[in-house]
Parts: structure tokens; C-alpha cells; sequence
């Protein structure tokens, strides 16, 4: 099985190609130059592997949440080569690929989401198998929810913009923290293999973002000190 993966809901963009478990996977740091450097290295991944976007098996994508025009970039896209190819679409969301590709068991995933919120969710692996102990959610740092138990590792950028707040909340929980830690697509496929395998990819019509959030900017009067 051939699962072509698209992630780029933070500064970085990342492409990866998931081959029978074998992932290969390009990833840069482009700061708001998803849309001019996607394609490019989508097509750097194909020819480096001698494949076609034709012999992949289904497309995945980082659904969100993250950067409001980036998680809208890689679904569209997504949508775009899945409809082209007739092929089916998984989206996988931004904070469980962040779990995967930390390499721990016991994760507090925590997106910097700006206007002093996070986007936050906790997993734990089990047997092999992610659980969602809490579901993604918008929030302030200090209301985050509460997680049980002590071990955990506290990774994404929301530890890099708010690490006392969040810190001091799992305060005697926390192993380790890994603030530079991002969603990149090698995850997103790794995640999305055993969807595809048990048939739940879906029409590329019914590619949807997740947002968490409807409001993106702060108006003016927001933006005063209280």
C-alpha cells in the first residue's frame, strides 16, 4: 500500500510517502510559503521513490488544528490530487500526529493557537494503539484539562509560548517537555495507514479542516491592554 501525506498547519511543510511502512519524507522550515514549496516537494517525493501520484492508494492530510491558511492549504490540495485521481482522503488531526511523532507513550500535545490560547489535547498509547484521553480542544493555558497521573511529555509549540503557565498546571506530571516538537506529514501517514487499510478513507468531496477556532484575529478594542 502507497499513502501520499501533506502537513502543513504550522511554519513548517512537510510531504511525506508511506510505502508497506517505509516512510520517506521531505521537511522544511518555509515560514508562509506553503503554497509556493507544497508541490515541489510532493513532486521531489515521488520521483526520489520512481512513483506516480496515479499508484498511491489514498492521500492523507494534517486536518487541523493549526495556522487558519495552513490547515486550508494542505486540505485543499489533498482534495485537489485526491479528485484528479479518484482516490480516497483521510485527514488525521494536527495534535495526534504531534503525539506520533514524538516516540512516547503518554502525551500532553499542546499547539500554540496565539491570542494567549492553546490548542490542546492529551493521548495515550496503548498496545500499539493511540486512546484520546482529551479531545482537542481551544483554551486558555491555565484552563487546560486535567490529566491524571504523573510521566507524561509535554510536546508542541504551546509549551515553547506559554511553558510556565502550562508547566506550573502539570506541575510534578511532567517527564520531559519538547517545545520544538511539530506535526510533520511522516506522522500523518503513519496514522492514517491503518484507516486506509480498513477502508475508512473517504470521497475527496468530504475533505473538511478542523479549526476549533471560527474567530482568527483579535479586533482593535481587543487588542488594548485591560
Amino acid at each position: 500500500m502507497k499513502i501520499l501525506a501533506l502537513e502543513t498547519s504550522t511554519e513548517y511543510c512537510s510531504v511525506a510517502l508511506w510505502q508497506d511502512g517505509a516512510v520517506s519524507e521531505r521537511f522544511e522550515l518555509v515560514g508562509q510559503k506553503h503554497s509556493e514549496l507544497l508541490m515541489g516537494m510532493l513532486d521531489g517525493v515521488l520521483r526520489d521513490a520512481g512513483c506516480r501520484i496515479q499508484d498511491m492508494n489514498g492521500i492523507a492530510y494534517g486536518a487541523g488544528p493549526g495556522s487558519f491558511t495552513g490547515v486550508r492549504i494542505a486540505c485543499g490540495v489533498a482534495q485537489g490530487l485526491a479528485l484528479g485521481t479518484e482516490l480516497p482522503v483521510v485527514g488525521i488531526c494536527t495534535l495526534q500526529a504531534l503525539a506520533q511523532g514524538t516516540g512516547q507513550d503518554r502525551v500532553i500535545a499542546a499547539l500554540d493557537a496565539r491570542m494567549a490560547e492553546v490548542y490542546f489535547a492529551v493521548y495515550e498509547k496503548r498496545a500499539g494503539e493511540w486512546h484520546e484521553l482529551s479531545e482537542p480542544s481551544l483554551c486558555l493555558p491555565q484552563d487546560a484539562p486535567v490529566v491524571e497521573g504523573g510521566g507524561w511529555l509535554g510536546a508542541g509549540s504551546g509549551f515553547a509560548a506559554h511553558g510556565g503557565t502550562l508547566g506550573a498546571r502539570y506541575s510534578g506530571q511532567l517527564a520531559a517537555v519538547d517545545a520544538q516538537c511539530v506535526p510533520r506529514a511522516g506522522a500523518i501517514a503513519e496514522l492514517a495507514a491503518p484507516l486506509f487499510a480498513a477502508g475508512r478513507g473517504v470521497d475527496a468531496a468530504l475533505a473538511m479542516p478542523l479549526y476549533l477556532r471560527d474567530k482568527v484575529a483579535l479586533k482593535t478594542s481587543e487588542r488594548q491592554p485591560s
